[in-house]
This record gives C-alpha cells, sequence and structure tokens, in this order.
C-alpha cells in the first residue's frame, strides 16, 4: 500500500497512529473518569460540570491548532512542531496518570497544548511530501486517514479496558505510554522526512522573530501563573461560566473575522457570494459537531450507566462501544467516496449545501435511536446497546457526508490570498460544535437519565430543522454563487 508513496509517509502514518491512540483512548474514559466517585478513584465532579470542561478541553484543541500552526510557520518549523507536541502530549498523558485533581488540570492543559503543535503541521507535512506528485496527494491522505482510524480503535479498546476495568491511571498511563512509541519510532526515521517541514516556512527578520519569541515567552509566563494560582486554591474554577463564556468568544471572533472580509478584504462580487456561502457552512458545520461530540460526554455516560453492556456473563467497558464509529469509516469511505463518483458522472451530485443539510438530518436521526434508548431505560432499567450502535452508524455516515468535503470546499471557494486564513477559521466550527457539545451534554445529563430523552428529542428537531433549511436552500443558493 505505501510502495508507491515517499518513504516520509511511513513516518507520518505511525506518528499519528500512536498520537491519535492516546487522545481518542484518553478522551474514551475523560468523563467516565471525572464522575466516577471517589471510592471508585475518579474525581466525584457532577455531570454537568464534567461535560462543561470535556467541552472547553474540546474546543481549546482546535483554538491551540491556530496557534500551532502560526509557531510552527514562523519560529520552529512543522518537524520540530511535531517532535515538541508529542514530548508535551506524553508528559500531559502521565499527569493524568496521577488521578488527583491538581494533576488533572495541569495535565489536560499539556494535552491541549501538545495537540495544538502536533496535530496541524503533521498533516502539513503529509501534503508537502507530495509537491513533486500531486497525482499521488489525494490516495496519499487517504491512507494517512487510515492511521487516525487505527489509531483510535486501539486507543478505545486498550485505554478503555485498562481505564475502567483495572485503573483509570493505567488508562491514561497507556496513552502515554502510546505517544512515547509515536515519539520513539518519530525521533528514529525522521530522516524520512527529508527537507519537508524542517525549517520555519516563514523568513523574519530577526528584529521582529526576537519580539514575537520575548512575547510567546510573557505570555506563557503569565498563562502558567495564572494556572498555577488557581491549582494552589488562590482562585475557584468554575467550569460552566468558562464554557459559556468561551462560546460567545468563538462566535465572536467568527462574526469579527468575516465582517473584516467584507468591509477590509477587498473582495469582488464573486469572491463574497462564495464567502456567503462558507458562512452557511461554517454554522451547518457548527450544528453538526455539537451533536456528534456527544460521543465523549452523554453518549460515554448513556453507555456507562444506563446501557446493558454484559455479553457471555462478561460486562465489557462502556468506552468500548465508541470503537464503532472509526470501524464505519474505514468501511463506508470507500462506498461513500464512490457514490459522490457515481452521481458526478450522471450530473447529479448534491451541491455543498444539501449535503450538509443531509448530514444535519442523519444526525438527527441518530438521535431519535438514543432517545427511543433512553426511554426504555426508563422503562427496564437498562437499555440494549442496540440503541447506541444504531445511532453511531447514523452520526457516522452523516460524518462522511459532511466532513470530507468541508476542507475541500474551503479550499476551492476561498480567495487565494485568504485560504490559510480560512482553513484555520474553518476549524472555529469544530472548535464551537465541541463547546456547544459540552453544554448540551450538560443539559442531558443534569437529572441522570430523567433530562436525557427530552434533551435528544430537541437535538433531533433542531437539528432536522436546520438540515431542511439547507437542503431548501441549497439549489437557489448554488445558482446564486455559481450563476455566469
Amino acid at each position: 500500500m505505501l510502495q508507491n508513496h515517499p518513504i516520509g509517509l511511513r513516518t507520518l502514518f505511525l506518528t499519528e497512529m500512536w498520537e491519535r491512540m492516546s487522545f481518542y483512548g484518553m478522551r474514551g474514559i475523560l468523563v467516565l473518569f471525572m464522575t466516577a466517585s471517589l471510592i471508585d478513584g475518579g474525581l466525584a465532579i457532577d455531570a454537568v460540570s464534567a461535560s462543561a470542561i470535556y467541552g472547553i478541553y474540546s474546543s481549546s484543541v482546535y483554538l491551540v491548532a491556530l496557534l500551532g500552526g502560526w509557531i510552527a510557520d514562523r519560529h520552529i518549523g512543522q518537524q520540530n512542531a511535531i517532535l515538541y507536541g508529542g514530548l508535551v502530549i506524553m508528559i500531559g498523558h502521565f499527569l493524568l496518570a496521577f488521578t488527583n485533581i491538581e494533576t488533572f488540570y495541569l495535565g489536560l492543559i499539556f494535552v491541549v497544548l501538545g495537540t495544538g503543535l502536533l496535530k496541524p503541521n503533521i498533516s502539513a507535512i503529509v501534503g508537502g511530501l507530495y509537491e513533486k506528485e500531486q497525482e499521488k496527494k489525494e490516495a496519499g491522505f487517504t491512507i494517512f486517514y487510515m492511521s487516525i482510524n487505527i489509531g483510535s480503535v486501539l486507543g478505545f479498546f486498550i485505554c478503555g479496558y485498562l481505564g475502567e476495568s483495572i485503573g483509570w491511571h493505567y488508562g491514561f498511563g497507556a496513552a502515554g505510554i502510546g505517544m512515547a512509541f509515536g515519539l520513539i519510532q518519530f525521533i528514529f526515521t525522521r530522516k524520512n522526512l527529508g527537507e519537508v517541514g524542517i525549517k520555519p516556512s516563514i523568513e523574519l527578520p530577526k528584529n521582529k522573530k526576537k519580539k514575537e519569541i520575548i512575547s510567546l515567552y510573557l505570555l506563557s509566563f503569565v498563562f502558567m501563573a495564572i494556572l498555577l494560582m488557581g491549582i494552589f486554591g488562590f482562585w475557584t474554577f468554575d467550569p460552566i461560566p468558562i464554557a459559556n463564556a468561551l462560546t460567545v468568544i468563538i462566535i465572536s471572533i467568527a462574526a469579527i473575522y468575516f465582517l473584516y472580509l467584507f468591509i477590509f478584504g477587498n473582495l469582488n462580487e464573486d469572491e463574497r457570494k462564495k464567502i456567503i456561502l462558507i458562512l452557511v457552512l461554517f454554522f451547518g458545520a457548527a450544528f453538526f459537531w455539537s451533536g456528534f461530540d456527544q460521543a465523549g460526554s452523554s453518549f460515554n455516560i448513556f453507555a456507562k450507566e444506563y446501557t446493558d453492556r454484559i455479553v457471555f456473563g462478561w460486562e465489557y467497558p462502556a468506552s468500548w462501544l465508541q470503537v464503532l464509529n472509526p470501524i464505519l469509516v474505514v468501511i463506508l469511505s470507500p462506498f461513500m467516496a464512490y457514490l459522490w463518483i457515481f452521481l458526478g458522472k450522471r450530473m447529479l451530485d448534491p451541491s455543498l449545501p444539501f449535503k450538509f443539510g443531509l448530514g444535519l438530518i442523519l444526525m438527527a436521526i441518530g438521535f431519535i435511536f438514543i432517545a427511543i434508548g433512553a426511554n426504555v431505560a426508563m422503562q427496564d432499567g437498562l437499555a440494549g446497546a442496540r440503541w447506541l450502535l444504531l445511532t453511531y452508524l447514523f452520526h457516522t455516515i452523516g460524518e462522511l457526508t459532511l466532513s470530507p468535503i468541508g476542507l475541500a470546499a474551503i479550499s476551492n471557494l476561498s480567495p487565494k490570498r485568504y485560504v490559510g486564513q480560512m482553513m484555520g477559521i474553518w476549524f472555529l466550527a469544530s472548535s464551537l460544535g465541541a463547546i456547544i457539545a459540552g453544554l448540551l451534554s450538560g443539559q442531558a445529563t443534569y437529572e441522570g437519565l430523567n433530562s436525557m430523552p427530552s434533551l435528544f428529542n430537541k437535538v433531533a428537531i433542531i437539528s432536522s430543522i436546520a438540515g431542511l433549511v439547507l437542503i431548501l436552500i441549497s439549489k437557489p443558493l448554488n445558482n446564486w454563487v455559481f450563476k455566469k
């Protein structure tokens, strides 16, 4: 499979696989650990606060990725960003393995900062490897995408079993060891990458570079001082107001940027129309991720507390149910790719808003199934795992309908001079979705099982309406944007 591709792809494939193993493995047990009782080794945090913390964490990963790309481009290069990022991630997971409240928050912050450095830059190097073989780039990214799903399967199985069945610190420790494997192989095979990403892509004057480095050090010092003061009890961390504030901040950043483009971006009429289409897709994506990211929070709590997980007399870990998503992505991706090609040849390929609307409706169907499962659990005590599995099935099909075309759409629709910035803004949709997901999960779990059916049904209704609106406006919007 890798024979006809640059040898450096093997290095990046294994690095990404182990990093995703650690990331998803930790994510699979994060909310379960926070909500577990002190007797069971957890933090005994209520489900509403735990969901808000999860949302802040997930959202911050995407936000920090913008800074990680900036630092690599201007100061340390993409290869060093991967190396330093992996090291910080590993330290973060080992801090989480101590399973006390002080090291917990510190560990989460380390994982966020490290992921922000590693994640955007490893993808950038993949693209750089194919600079002279553009015709192979799409296939290369497809292979690289497989590493994400293989890693997540490993993480859910290994960290989920160790964390839930043996001890939380074993699960978090396994995530740290996984990242260590990825880091070690990256160090020993880094030479396969050649000169790609070894130096910053932007050459700065020495004075400007020095000022930026000093500013980064000062910001880091202030950030760590505030953090340590919180850890030692000088101020109280309340996740719910912070999550609400972060939601407003993300929306404000997106609104200000789009306004800036329209007012000061020197856009022609064609570019303005395409930016409006991107804005529509931005909110469609945020809607989708706010529902999809329930997998690690409210759905995970439902799996742990209200799902019958006994097979042949053995109760398997709740986090294992999340493994269906990456497995289905691997299985269904070729079929979905063929479907769009098949429809395209017959001039029937749906427009971008239509696909996003369809993705939202598929997500809504998934929420209908989990709402039914919650009602069954209220009547019978526990629900069958099939309700969660059906939910994940429809959510995965929705993901494949919407997600793969998102970045390609941004690349094609953005004015060339703004492509890099628009890619960064596009990640804000995922960040916004993640923080809203945490808040929604809190609403779904604040009364335990009793509050789940109502919230899940509301999400299904709102997603259906949003999806139908996108489908209804897709043809006139598409005709208006691409009118010759």
